[in-house]
């Protein structure tokens, strides 16, 4: 397996620039997650990496290996796209065999390859089958399958799931992460699914236009959310934001916004970035919410049960706010629900680039 190093990459398509100078780290046996919105150019930063798609500047490198100009067969690197993209007229086993055949590998290593990528994936009771006769999961298998018996150096993903349904996908995505781990690969996966990113990823990249905003550890990442973008993308329901103003207060200093919103700010946390009269934006998860008596009192609009829990929406400060709270919790539309708010994110108001700690 590699390790890939991307370094300052750009890519144009006639004046339009779609990848902005980016830099990629990937260690060797990780499984690196490509995740934004459509548009911001994770998938054309797969391409290039693959060789589909020639980088106007920048350099690629797998390991010691510079494979910025090699073309895709020159890169040992397999693919599973999107789509299936199978022979309808090939078997299973034939599907898997394919690409061993067009490079002459011998009959011997190819029947052993395909039956240890069909063990791998299970699927040995389809091997004499057509692709029509299989399930979209069990296509998605396959198409796997063929990128395994290559035993390439890197494994990319391009949305590999998009076309599943959301319980096969579920399956599907442990079955990819389970598999990474078997073989011990190095994987590069796109998608625009930030749960999938989550559960996925060893490390996450967050792009948007062009450009990555933030890497690191999924958890991390999400914890310490480095802009604005970065925090509205990764978690479902999206963090809460609301305009404020920092504001000197007794013992230190505090967001204020409409409606008498007042929230104490930690000087520990986000350190010099407190300025009296500062326009911010305050972030909160909806998971970071609580009942109880903190200063904050959210006009309840709508609730949602969704069995051992329920999402209240209503009004905070003048912009929209949604609390993730326990079922059992006496939450009624109309009311005014005192609320404590247990982590605050705050964001530059006109950067969007997160204020925690001294900048």
């Amino acid at each position: 397996m590699a390790s890939v190093h991307v370094r300052d990459l750009r890519k144009r398509f006639g004046k339009t620039e779609v990848l902005k100078g980016v830099s990629v780290e990937v260690p060797n046996g990780s499984f690196a997650v490509l995740v934004g919105p459509s548009g911001c150019g994770k998938s054309t930063l797969l391409r290039t990496l693959a060789g589909l798609e020639e980088a106007d500047e920048g350099t690629i490198h797998f390991d010691d290996r510079d494979v910025t100009r090699l073309a895709p067969r020159d890169r040992d690197i397999a693919m599973v796209f999107q789509s299936y993209a199978l022979y309808p007229h090939l078997t299973v086993r034939d599907n898997l065999a394919f690409g061993l055949r067009l490079r002459k590998t011998p009959e011997a290593e190819i029947a052993a390859r395909v039956a240890e990528a069909s063990e791998t994936l299970g699927l040995g009771p389809l091997l004499e089958r057509l692709p029509k006769a299989l399930s979209g999961g069990q296509r998605q298998r396959v198409a796997m399958g063929r990128a395994i018996v290559r035993r390439p150096s890197l494994f990319l993903f391009d949305e590999p799931l998009s076309n599943l349904d959301a319980a096969l996908r579920a399956q599907v995505r442990v079955d990819i992460r389970k598999l990474h781990d078997r073989l011990g690969a190095t994987s590069v996966y796109v998608t625009h699914d930030q749960v999938e990113a989550m559960t996925l990823a060893d490390v996450i990249f967050v792009l948007n236009k062009g450009v990555v905003e933030q890497a690191g550890a999924p958890l991390e990442v999400f914890d310490r959310p480095a802009t604005k973008f970065v925090a509205a993308f990764l978690g479902s329901p999206a963090m809460n934001f609301v305009d404020v103003r920092i504001e000197r207060a007794e013992g230190g200093f505090r967001a204020a916004g409409q409606r008498g919103l007042s929230v104490a700010l930690d000087a520990a946390t986000f350190g010099d970035s407190l300025e009296d009269g500062r326009a911010a934006v305050l972030g909160v998860r909806p998971h970071e919410v609580e009942l109880g008596e903190g200063g904050v009192s959210l006009a309840v609009d709508l609730v949602e049960a969704l069995g051992p829990e329920s999402y209240a929406h209503g009004d905070l400060g003048g912009g929209a706010f949604v609390a993730r709270l326990d079922a059992s919790s006496p939450v009624k539309k109309g009311e005014a629900l005192p609320i404590r708010l247990r982590t605050v994110h705050l964001f530059d108001k006109e950067t969007g680039t997160s204020l925690r700690g001294a900048r």
